[in-house]
């Protein structure tokens, strides 16, 4: 992931996971990366494990990975559109018509995202 964001890797996070408490102790360690690294928020499809009383404490939200990509159009379209034909050129085996791609991401949850990508579809 780091060749992909630099500095995406958060560091120095471990010794928060024994005070913290979610339903799936699996999950702690973003709960504490966000916390290490000052974020705003945690993106992810699972809100059942990141309980709201509990990030309240930290003053994180909770954004669906749908929600967060959708909110990106208004900051910047063009990077949003890039940022998606590359993710589909990667998909060699089998490649993807742009068509089916759309069709992936909104089975995997984000429609709201696809709705909008759809007026695209010619450049992704």
């Amino acid at each position: 992931m780091n060749r992909a964001v630099l500095d995406c890797l958060v560091d120095g996070y471990q010794d928060l996971l024994p005070s913290l408490a979610l339903p799936d102790e699996n999950d702690r360690h973003v709960l504490a990366a966000a916390i290490v690294s000052a974020f705003d928020a945690i993106v992810t499809f699972n809100f059942r494990d990141f309980p709201k009383p509990v990030l309240d404490k930290y003053q994180l939200d909770l954004i669906h990975p749908d929600d967060f990509i959708f909110q990106q159009f208004g900051i910047d379209n063009a990077a949003v559109l890039v940022s998606v034909q590359r993710c589909r050129a990667r998909l060699r085996n089998p490649p993807r018509s742009a068509a089916e791609y759309l069709d992936t991401l909104e089975r995997q949850g984000l429609p709201k995202t696809v709705g909008h990508l759809r007026a695209y579809a010619g450049v992704i």
